[in-house]
C-alpha cells in the first residue's frame, strides 16, 4: 500500500484539495484513536473518499488496501466490495497494529500517531463506528459455522425468499456487505457469479445446490 510512487503526484493534488475543504484542527475524542476528521483527510488523499474504488492498480477501496495488508487484519474478499463500515474497521485495526506507517498519504498530511498507534489492541466494530464513512457498525463476518441445508429451490434474479437472506449474510464473510434483504438483485447476482467462477461451477447466475454448498465449503471468491 505504501511505496507506490506512480500515485504520488495524484495524491499531492488530492492533498491540496483536502486541505482546502477540511479543517486544519480536529475536535478531541474520548478515545486515543485519531479523529474522524483525520480519517476523512486520509480517505480524501488516498481515494477521493470513494469506498468502491478499484482502478486496477492492486489497491482497493477508500483506504487503498492491497490484498496482503487487507488479509493481515482479517479482511476477506476484496476491500472495495466490503461495506464502508467494514473498511473503516479494518483501517482502524491496521492503525492499531502499525500506526500511520502503511499510508503514504498520512506522511503527506503529517498525521501524528497517538496512544493507540501500534498498541496491538484489536478494536471492536463499535469502536470504529465513529470514523464516519460507514454509518452503523457492521457485524463481524461469520467465519463458517454450520452449513444450512439447501432449501430445495433454485433461485434466480428477481426472487425473494428467506433462504436468500441466509445466503447473502453468509457471503458477507467474503466482504460483500449485504444487509440481508432476501431479494435476488444485481448484487446477489454478482456474488453468485463470483462464487461459481471461483469453484468451477457453470456461471449461470442460478443459485442451485452446488453454488449453495460452495458458499460454505468451497473456495472464496477472488
Amino acid at each position: 500500500m505504501i511505496q507506490n510512487r506512480r500515485r504520488t503526484v495524484t495524491r499531492l493534488l488530492l492533498l491540496a484539495f483536502a486541505a482546502t475543504v477540511l479543517p486544519l484542527t480536529t475536535p478531541a475524542v474520548a478515545a486515543a484513536d485519531p479523529t474522524a476528521t483525520a480519517w476523512t483527510k486520509l480517505r480524501m488523499c488516498e481515494s477521493s473518499n470513494r469506498y468502491a474504488t478499484n482502478t486496477g492498480n492492486g489497491y482497493y477501496g477508500a483506504y487503498q488496501f492491497d490484498l496482503p495488508t487487507w488479509r493481515s487484519v482479517g479482511g476477506q474478499g476484496r476491500p472495495d466490495r466490503a461495506t464502508p463500515a467494514e473498511q473503516d474497521y479494518r483501517a482502524l485495526y491496521l492503525y492499531r497494529m502499525r500506526g500511520w506507517q502503511p499510508w503514504q498519504c498520512a506522511g503527506m498530511l503529517k498525521l501524528a500517531g497517538d496512544a493507540d498507534a501500534r498498541s496491538k489492541r484489536v478494536p471492536t466494530y463499535t469502536e470504529s463506528a465513529y470514523i464516519g464513512g460507514g454509518g452503523r457498525p457492521a457485524p463481524p463476518p461469520d467465519p463458517g459455522g454450520t452449513k444450512p441445508a439447501w432449501p430445495g429451490v433454485v433461485y434466480r434474479y428477481g426472487d425473494c425468499a428467506t433462504p436468500l437472506k441466509t445466503f447473502q449474510l453468509r457471503m458477507n464473510a467474503f466482504g460483500y456487505g449485504f444487509t440481508g434483504t432476501g431479494c435476488y438483485l444485481e448484487k446477489t447476482r454478482t456474488a453468485v457469479l463470483d462464487l461459481q467462477r471461483a469453484n468451477g461451477i457453470k456461471d449461470s447466475g442460478l443459485l442451485g445446490p452446488k453454488t449453495w454448498e460452495a458458499a460454505w465449503t468451497g473456495k472464496p471468491p477472488r
